[in-house]
């Protein structure tokens, strides 16, 4: 997703739609949210410490028992666990490990089919870790459609396909008639059906890992936040929090994007501010008029891209398009409400389905995205082995946050594994430039991608990000 600061896109307002909409996420505003655990007030020992109690922590905390069951694990979590990322995403779960097949393949080409291999098989594990710790998040393989809404869309589409025949990576191209199949608007001329794409609930999924890491053991600290970490001697590691300090064997660093312990991540990841909608629950005859039968996920393939889904109880989520990228790159909770982006989704959502476009929305929120210049995680260790980190999922963390946690286990114990031998792990991605050129820089990108969206084609600003292995997306 190509990153804007524009106010809207001049389509007008729709606030009649969005008069009544709840400004927290909607996975969030539930009666079944658990309690806060409580605050870390002593000064304690760990054998793991984790910082950060979003997917990438509690999957490393349980993942970690899982190898040791008696080793003494501590999560501490600033908030409380999935209040950032892990609660306020779309709830897709991609098989990739490398933000889509085309991206890993122009990165990596010598690995893309190892890559394409590990992500299958992370994403199986992932359903397995989910029914063997009794996680009821409603995962379930619904498959998911892109969609194209002009000519060079369709053939990137139809390009894809043929990529993903040559990479053992199911996907068919569909055509108008069979695009309508699945859903039916006329934004959309085709698309191209994923098979291996599942759908889940995000704040369940985390709730649930919660859960299971408690069960096994793991002790948890939310409210707790870590504002400081010293590995200058050796021995433990030491983490400072306003109420209490830990001493750790080891320290796994799960805070994606918010300001990391470890100085040299600092120009390695900038937040990216997504917002979403969802609207009320809809009858059967309101989906039946968009030709919405199945439970599939759906993506458009511009630039600036929306995402959308069904939800339980038969709401829309939609979402997408607007990302911001805040100069200086600001962490505040106050920038994940936008009504100008809100607007922008509205109008938007009212075009794509017609039939849909008096509905009324529920919920109106915003989250943060830990954006990388390659668009995908990446992993390593500090402080001589004693501190690992894995972060800059991109977007596309849902599945990928168990396998940076594999590799960043393996990576904290020294063992060499085919998940460490890779280059995407072996090497991080190249740095963003201090401001004001990073802010310049991507307001140029968004500017150009755009241009493409309207156009067709990639421009010489594009080009040469392309040539130098940078980029920026969502």
């Amino acid at each position: 997703m190509s990153v804007s600061t524009s106010a809207g896109s001049g389509r007008g307002t729709h606030r009649a739609t969005l008069s009544r909409t709840a400004t927290e996420p909607y996975w969030l505003d539930r009666p079944e949210r658990p309690a806060a655990l409580p605050r870390l007030t002593a000064d304690t020992t760990a054998g793991l410490a984790v910082v950060g109690g979003g997917y990438t922590g509690l999957w490393t905390a349980l993942l970690a028992k899982r190898r040791d069951p008696g080793r003494d694990v501590l999560v501490i979590e600033a908030g409380t666990c999935g209040h950032a990322a892990s609660g306020r995403n779309g709830g897709f779960c991609s098989p990739s490990l490398t933000h889509g097949l085309a991206n890993g393949a122009t990165r990596w080409p010598d690995e893309i089919d190892t890559l394409q291999r590990l992500g299958s098989a992370n994403l199986d594990a992932f359903e397995r870790d989910l029914d063997t710790q009794g996680v009821d998040c409603g995962f379930a393989r619904t498959g998911k459609v892109s969609v194209a809404a002009t000519p060079w869309q369709a053939e990137a589409l139809r390009e894809a396909a043929a990529l993903g025949a040559r990479h053992g990576e199911r996907s068919r191209f569909l055509p108008r008639g069979e695009l309508r199949d699945l859903i039916d608007s006329p934004a959309w001329s085709a698309g191209l059906w994923q098979p291996d794409y599942a759908l889940l609930d995000p704040a369940r999924l985390v709730w649930g890992l919660r859960t299971a890491c408690l069960e096994r053991g793991v002790r948890i600290a939310e409210r707790t936040e870590v504002t400081g970490l010293d590995a200058r001697r050796t021995g433990r590691v030491r983490l400072t929090t306003p109420y209490a300090e830990v001493a750790a064997e080891q320290v796994a660093l799960a805070t994606n994007i918010f300001p990391p312990l470890l100085k040299r991540l600092g120009a390695s990841v900038v937040p990216v501010y997504d917002y979403a909608l969802t609207t009320v629950p809809l009858t059967g005859e309101q989906l039946a008029a968009v030709g919405w039968a199945g439970d599939h996920g759906i993506t458009d393939a511009g630039n600036q891209f929306h995402y959308l889904r069904k939800t339980a109880d038969r709401r829309i989520l939609w979402g997408g398009y607007d990302a911001v990228y805040p100069f200086g790159g600001r962490v505040d909770e106050a920038l994940t409400q936008r009504p100008a982006t809100f607007d922008t989704l509205a109008a938007q959502f009212a075009e794509t389905f017609p039939a849909l476009a008096d509905v009324p929305f529920s919920h109106a929120w915003g989250g943060v995205i830990d954006s990388t210049t390659r668009f995908c995680m990446f992993a390593g260790t500090a402080s001589g082995g004693r501190v690992g980190y894995a972060l800059g999922f991109t977007g596309l963390g849902v599945g990928a946050t168990r396998f940076g946690a594999e590799v960043m286990l393996d990576l904290l114990e020294g063992r060499a594994t085919e998940r460490t031998s890779l280059r995407m792990i072996r090497r991080g991605p190249l740095p963003f430039p201090p401001e004001p050129v990073r802010y310049l820089g991507i307001q140029a990108t968004r500017w150009s991608m755009a241009r493409e969206d309207l156009h067709g084609r990639r421009n010489l600003w594009l080009r040469t990000l392309d040539r130098l292995g940078l980029g920026f997306d969502s």
